[in-house]
């Protein structure tokens, strides 16, 4: 590894979102404070991780920790402090990394909004990690060309949102995989006649605990993920297939011809058969509801 470091990058380009600073940083000093008040830059957002020691943030009249394990996300534009407390008994060492741009400000809100103004991620989670990877794409590789850093800032960011989804979910290890076999098997399965009392046999739990999982893991129902594997078969069939609609319906797991038409009608707004000689407006091979 290298010695603490830091990074800043200037430009007028406001067109693009790109990173404001980045660093790994080891603090004792007793006078370390960054207060919004001392700011000069109103236009960005602050992360900063906690690798050990601890920091405290001060923000809406509130003083929260910031031990090992957790980061601190805000605006610069927001009233807050955030310092090192003299009376810790180890340095607070941390990365950090500074974001200009609209988006940047725009999925601050979303965070906070789910998390507050500290939220906890694993040291090796990918969120860390690839931050960890910004700073040796700056240091080790010496890039600094601002699209290139707004392409990393945007991978970022993107992880970062997908990890506040996944901290929502928060259902353990074993439930992950009791949804995964679940979902697996109707992918490989979802022409035969389904039921969820065999979709929970499968899984070996109750059909009731089967959906409340289902539901807080994928904000849907295992019956509505079944329909939509059915009607993504479907919509690939009419397109790449010469086969009768009664019969697109029936390898899509739909044995009532009528029935099949309804439910397409309900996705796609049009039938079957307008579907497949609508090729203009629909030039796609296949459509996913993932």
């Amino acid at each position: 590894m290298y010695h603490t470091v830091s990074y800043a990058f200037r430009n007028e380009d406001a067109a693009i979102m790109t990173i404001d600073s980045v660093g790994w940083q080891n603090v004792s000093h007793p006078r370390y404070r960054c207060s919004s008040d001392a700011r000069p830059d109103y236009g960005h957002v602050v992360f900063q991780y906690t690798l050990s020691g601890q920091g405290y943030l001060d923000i809406d009249g509130q003083t929260l920790t910031l031990p090992k394990g957790h980061a601190l996300v805000v605006k610069v534009a927001e009233d807050h402090c955030y310092y090192y407390n003299t009376e810790s008994t180890q340095p607070w060492e941390f990365v950090w990394m500074n974001i200009r741009g609209e988006e940047a400000n725009r999925i601050w809100d979303l965070i906070i909004a789910k998390e507050g103004h500290v939220i906890q991620r694993s040291a090796d989670s990918p969120l860390i990690q690839e931050l960890w990877n910004i700073i040796r794409l700056i240091n080790q590789e010496k890039v600094t060309d601002r699209y290139r850093l707004s392409v990393s800032a945007y991978q970022w960011l993107m992880t970062l949102v997908q990890s506040s989804r996944d901290v929502e979910k928060d259902i353990g290890a074993l439930s992950v995989t009791t949804i995964e076999k679940c979902k697996h098997f109707i992918r490989e399965h979802y022409a035969r006649p389904l039921t969820l009392d065999q979709l929970a046999e499968h899984c070996g739990i109750n059909k009731h605990y089967l959906c409340r999982l289902f539901q807080r893991s994928e904000q849907t129902s295992p019956l509505a993920y079944l329909k939509d594997r059915r009607i993504e078969a479907a919509l690939t069939l009419l397109r790449t297939t010469d086969l009768p609609i009664f019969e697109v319906g029936q390898k899509c797991g739909f044995e009532n011809p009528s029935y099949f038409g309804k439910v397409f009608r309900q996705y796609m707004s049009m039938s079957p058969t307008e579907y497949r000689l609508n090729k203009l407006e629909f030039p796609y091979a296949a459509i996913y509801y993932e």
